[in-house]
């Protein structure tokens, strides 16, 4: 019975012992990711870097320029060639604005002739109008009275 119990004893030491070993090997597992994960950070941090000190935002924004400058190149050479080559098709612009400016002026000046008819216009009263009737004025200022006062 006390071998027993001193061999069960040995065991939990020796269990006791195998889960600090084991823990300390899951520590070490974790500490040597962490140190790869902390390598691969410091990594990616330089090339960052590296990339940013290369690139710069001053090379950025000469680049945009320059992409820009040949947009709008590319622009006038497309305004370029799309350009009629026939020099009668250029000038009928110019023709029909001019045709346009003489069609105004003479709706201009059609319409500041005077009309050829005379217009019936109604004859002005050549008497004075009739006064109103003492009733209706009394009741024309007691209207206008309410309506103030609204």
């Amino acid at each position: 019975m006390k071998r027993k119990k001193l061999y069960e004893k040995e065991l939990d030491k020796i269990q006791n012992v195998k889960m600090t070993l084991e823990t300390q090997v899951i520590n070490l597992e974790s500490a040597a990711q962490n140190a790869d994960t902390f390598k691969a950070m410091h990594s990616g941090t330089s090339a960052m870097k590296k990339i940013r000190n290369d690139v710069g935002i001053e090379k950025v924004d000469d680049m945009m320029d320059d992409i820009r400058e040949e947009m709008e190149m590319a622009n006038e050479i497309g305004d370029a060639i799309a350009q009629p080559v026939d020099p009668l098709m250029a000038d009928e612009d110019d023709l029909l604005a001019e045709l346009e400016e003489l069609e105004a002026e003479d709706v201009e000046s059609e319409l500041l002739k005077a009309p050829s008819n005379p217009v019936d216009m109604p004859a002005v009263p050549s008497q004075k109008l009739p006064d109103l009737k003492n009733d209706e004025a009394e009741e024309l200022k007691k209207l206008e009275a309410e309506l103030a006062g609204l």
